[in-house]
């Protein structure tokens, strides 16, 4: 009896263990059934849902790069319009600085002309013995105040703003007012161009004198017409190159400035400067002119845009007077 009822019990035992095997079997089955057919519908809906978002976001992309387009176009219009409106106020404010100076030299009076003949009269310079022998023994200017310039020397230097302001407002005014200082002296020994910076206008001519001809002087202003190098707007640099590399104590040298504005930080510093290098001799004369012409172009801005402009006559005028010269202010640039 014994025998049998343990064999009874193992029976049992075995059936119930292959029950469990079978259902955590089946249970397993039916997981992974589940997760098969669930999981493509999941990817596919989750596609569908991001290709809609990406053509909605591609379709407001396009939408503000068009109005974006419209906008910068617009702006672009009132840009123009603004410079146009301001181009405009410079003309008019740089006419009316015109018609008050027109007016206050008209009712200055006669006490201000008799100055301004006595400050012309000190520029009178007496003909050299150079100029006798180019000019002829009988030759006579017909005013010898030309200007206010003196004309005797033999050797003529010009130095020249190529800044942007002077190149692109006061260019033609400049190319008449070089004529016109080229028409004073008919015949020189030698004539040289730099810019401000102290560049030079013919490399070839390098700390050399240009022979003066004919053909020299039209070579010059038809270069100068589209001769454009780099400039700081101040003129500093470029007449203590030219009087380091051009004095000399036997010849007669005038120094021609032309600008419109001096942005450097000390006048002061330049006269020393200049006065280190154009030592006096006999009669108390520098061995170098500097004369000056002054391009109005930063008055025709706002007055708090005019300090360069003013330095620079400030500068030219004291700078003249010191050595010899004559500062030209101009009333207009055009």
């Amino acid at each position: 009896m014994r025998r049998n009822r343990n064999k009874r019990a193992q029976e049992e035992f075995s059936i119930s263990f292959l029950d469990v095997i079978c259902c955590g079997f089946g249970a397993i089955v039916l997981l992974l059934m589940i997760a098969k057919t669930a999981e493509p519908i999941i990817l596919e809906e989750s596609e569908v849902d991001l290709d809609g978002q990406v053509r909605e976001l591609q379709h407001q992309l396009a939408e503000i790069r068009g109005e974006t387009s419209v906008l910068n176009r617009d702006l672009n219009a009132k840009r123009e319009q603004l410079d146009i409106e301001r181009e405009r106020i410079a003309n008019l404010r740089g006419e009316l600085d015109t018609l008050q100076a027109l007016f206050a030299s008209k009712t200055e009076g006669q006490s201000e002309d008799g100055k301004l003949k006595g400050e012309l009269t000190v520029a009178l310079q007496s003909m050299t013995d150079e100029m006798r022998r180019l000019l002829g023994e009988n030759y006579q200017r017909k005013n010898n105040v030309i200007g206010g310039i003196p004309v005797d020397s033999e050797y003529i230097l010009f130095i020249i703003d190529t800044s942007g302001s002077m190149f692109n407002y006061g260019w033609d005014r400049m190319m008449n007012e070089m004529v016109n200082t080229l028409d004073l002296y008919p015949n020189v020994k030698g004539i040289q161009i730099m810019n401000d910076m102290g560049d030079y206008m013919f490399s070839n001519y390098r700390n050399k004198w240009i022979p003066d001809t004919p053909g020299r002087r039209q070579a010059i202003l038809e270069r100068l017409r589209s001769w454009n190098p780099f400039s700081n707007s101040s003129p500093v640099e470029g007449i203590q190159k030219a009087v380091r590399s051009f004095y000399d104590p036997n010849k007669k040298i005038s120094i021609y400035v032309l600008g419109d504005e001096f942005t450097g930080k000390s006048i002061r510093n330049v006269m020393l400067a200049v006065d280190r290098v154009n030592a006096q001799h006999g009669e108390a004369k520098r061995n170098v002119r500097i004369h000056a012409i002054g391009f109005p172009i930063q008055f025709s801005r706002p007055p708090h845009l005019q300090t360069t402009g003013l330095r620079f006559a400030a500068l030219m005028r004291e700078l003249t007077y010191r050595n010899g010269g004559t500062f030209v202010g101009l009333n207009d640039f055009r």
